[in-house]
């Protein structure tokens, strides 16, 4: 047998999983090229502090602050923000502000809550024991600040407009509305009121949906809204990771808001860019970084299957299961949130297979009704599957994370 290893349980444990195919199949692993490059040590992120991109420092930013709060991504991104706080919360002692007047907010945009379990994994536990930690209510508690200049009204979270230093800490992925997550998508839709959610993924996004798409950023009309809302908003620094396979830190970008992104997305485009292999009998796309997001995998996937006889396996374990997401998943039998789209059977020819140690009856409604896909426990009971539709030569497609490639 061939064996692949693929990342897996990235909050659980963190330990690897291995894929085996049989000798008589083609595999080939679409890995990009930054998935294998090593942690930045704490000197390389001394450095990116010390000469932060379009800004003062952050100690010089927080000499005349008094209030201040720090967006974190939630856990739907493998951000491993403990990594960076020591530096950041360094530098808001330094300048003597007390712990009582810092607060932390995670960027939840329409996603469900997170609880303390989810907050000390992102923080650690020091942190969430000595700061405040305020979930992000897109429904209530939003100050208004009027129109962005294309017309969207602008809502952000009430206790981030209090502050006078707003910082934000997040990673750059690709993204398939915006080209690449990062940057401001902490503060739109991450810390958006729901007006605002609503109306930058339906009225901006049909201003032109065909500038939209994985790694596409060129005249992207949703990322140019993003721009507007955040200098609105008064996102001082942000600071931005790129993430190898193992979940940690490889290259680290501070700064404004908007020029640390430009230069982030640039290093992304290589990081995260891979080759396009499309046409395969089997394509099993692995959910590690984004595991609670594993629709996600489906754009790749459907990139590299053969349509007239494929199969699709997405390996996914996600003990808490799929991230609630009040805009776009089902909340009823017959309906869901109010941009929720009810998906029927896959195209004729394609059969999806989803791997997982915690199978639920809604996981799939992103991309397929339930009964539409075979669902198995472990990778034996797939594989078993797996041969009896291809028993002799199969060419298959292996993709480490589906929730954080692009095909170049």
């Amino acid at each position: 047998m061939k064996t692949v290893t693929v990342p897996d349980l990235l909050w659980y444990g963190n330990q690897p999983a291995e894929l085996s195919f049989p000798e008589r199949w083609e595999v080939e692993v679409l890995e990009p090229r930054g998935f294998k490059k090593p942690a930045l040590d704490a000197e390389g992120i001394t450095r990116a502090f010390e000469n932060p991109i379009g800004s003062p420092t952050l100690g010089e930013l927080a000499s005349d602050a008094r209030e201040v709060a720090i967006v974190f991504d939630d856990i739907t991104r493998p951000t491993p923000v403990k990594t960076v706080l020591p530096w950041v919360l360094g530098a808001l002692e330094e300048a003597g502000i007390p712990a009582a007047n810092v607060r932390f907010i995670p960027a939840l945009g329409m996603h469900g809550a997170m609880n303390n379990i989810d907050f000390r994994k992102k923080l650690g536990d020091d942190v969430v024991e000595r700061y405040p930690v305020y979930n992000h209510n897109p429904y209530e508690n939003c100050a208004y600040l009027g129109e962005s200049p294309s017309g969207v009204p602008v809502y952000i979270n009430r206790e981030f407009d209090f502050c006078d230093l707003r910082i934000g800490i997040g990673c750059i992925t690709p993204h398939v509305h915006v080209g690449f997550g990062g940057g401001g998508k902490i503060v739109l839709p991450g810390i958006s009121g729901v007006q605002t959610i609503k109306a930058f993924h339906r009225e901006v996004a049909l201003r032109g949906p065909e500038t939209m798409g994985l790694g596409k950023t060129e005249g992207n009309v949703m990322y140019k809204e993003i721009a507007e809302v955040v200098r609105m908003s008064g996102l001082q620094v942000k600071i931005d990771a790129l993430i190898n396979d193992r979940g940690e830190i490889t290259d680290l970008f501070v700064g404004d808001p908007l020029e640390e992104y430009a230069l982030g997305v640039e290093a992304a485009r290589t990081h995260y860019g891979t080759p396009a292999s499309p046409g395969k009998d089997i394509v099993v796309a692995n959910a590690y970084a984004k595991y609670n997001e594993m629709a996600i995998c489906m754009l790749m996937s459907m990139l590299s299957v053969n349509f007239s006889r494929g199969v699709v396996v997405l390996v996914v374990n996600s003990p808490e299961g799929q991230v609630c997401h009040y805009l776009i998943r089902s909340f009823g039998k017959e309906y869901g949130g109010e941009y929720y789209m009810r998906m029927g059977p896959p195209l004729e020819g394609l059969k999806l297979i989803v791997c997982s140690r915690y199978p639920d009856r809604t996981m799939c409604d992103l991309f397929a009704p339930a009964e539409c896909v075979a669902t198995t426990r472990d990778w034996d009971e797939t594989l078993a599957l797996l041969e009896e539709e291809f028993p002799a030569e199969a060419s298959v497609a292996v993709i480490p994370d589906g929730t954080m490639q692009y095909f170049t």
